[in-house]
């Protein structure tokens, strides 16, 4: 149990992207594809924890004064730093070596993957804004795998809107470590001082305004209502509409963004805004020759 907390198994659910690509390409039938999809899943599962477990080596004395991860296995002593190396090591030589087994070209995403995060780890992240790019481009690398490993093209609506979701989480991220900062009195971060409430703040609207006009600019873009055949795709922004406000309103109201994971798990109503859209998009793309959906 002490492992499985300290690899954040429950981040994994992060890397599911990978089957974006999939999904919206129509070929989410295709269960061929899935046996290699499933073990580029694991694979980069397995290299996100590895950096999760470095992060939490070089962070380990200013963990131990945040009021939440203060219980991470290694601040809290429950795992000691020498084990902590040993599984970072197998880690990295189990995801790279799955990653090279699925292909070739998936393996090298995979390390830029690895290299961008470890630089992120050891400096990047106390640089103001590039902090947050770099998570985004995480999620961005987590689609190109998918659709590396499914053979499916993707589209620049897919990377823009991947990219300004990514960024979205980001910033609600640094906006929950800024007001823990306010109460606490304690800088959770060395870049949280580069930030202002104000700033996020008009960020995390700003980010939120965009991936909505995206979205639909995506819906009804000619291109894709050819690929799709249908043009009723707008539907379902109603569904991305209502998760964006949730969202916004667990941030700025409930002050209850700081990690988008534990918001996946535990708020139901983004939980029934996800499914409403997958449901939605589904039906339109899978049975769109029935009358209703035509």
């Amino acid at each position: 149990m002490k492992v499985l907390k300290l690899i954040r198994i429950k981040h994994w659910v992060k890397n599911s992207f990978l089957f974006i690509p999939l999904f919206f390409s129509g070929q989410l039938t295709d269960y061929n594809l899935y046996p290699n999809l499933l073990l580029g899943f694991l694979a980069f599962s397995l290299i996100a924890s590895a950096i999760y477990v470095i992060n939490d080596l070089k962070d380990v004395e200013a963990d131990r004064l945040h009021p939440k991860k203060k219980e991470r296995p290694i601040a809290s002593g429950d795992i000691s730093i020498s084990a902590a190396i040993m599984i970072f090591g197998l880690l990295v030589l189990s995801g790279g070596t799955i990653a090279y087994l699925v292909e070739l070209k998936f393996a090298f995403v995979l390390l830029i993957y690895f290299l961008m995060n470890l630089a992120y780890t050891l400096k990047l992240k106390e640089i103001s804004i590039i902090d947050i790019v770099i998570v985004a481009i995480g999620f961005v690398l987590r689609i190109k795998a998918g659709g590396i490993i499914s053979d499916v093209p993707l589209s620049q609506w897919i990377i823009v809107m991947v990219f300004l979701l990514a960024v979205l989480m980001a910033v609600a991220k640094r906006r929950d470590d800024l007001i823990i900062k306010q109460e606490s009195g304690q800088d959770m971060r060395k870049v949280a001082k580069t930030y202002s409430l104000e700033f996020l703040n008009v960020a995390l609207s700003l980010v939120a305004g965009v991936i909505f006009v995206s979205y639909l600019m995506y819906c009804m873009s000619p291109e894709v209502i050819e690929r799709m055949g249908t043009y009723r795709l707008f539907y379902t922004a109603l569904f991305v509409l209502v998760g964006i406000l949730r969202y916004l309103q667990l941030g700025l109201v409930e002050n209850d963004t700081g990690s988008p994971t534990q918001v996946l798990y535990k708020d139901r109503f983004i939980q029934m805004a996800i499914l409403g859209w997958v449901v939605s998009f589904y039906l339109l793309i899978y049975f769109k020759d029935l009358t209703i959906f035509s």
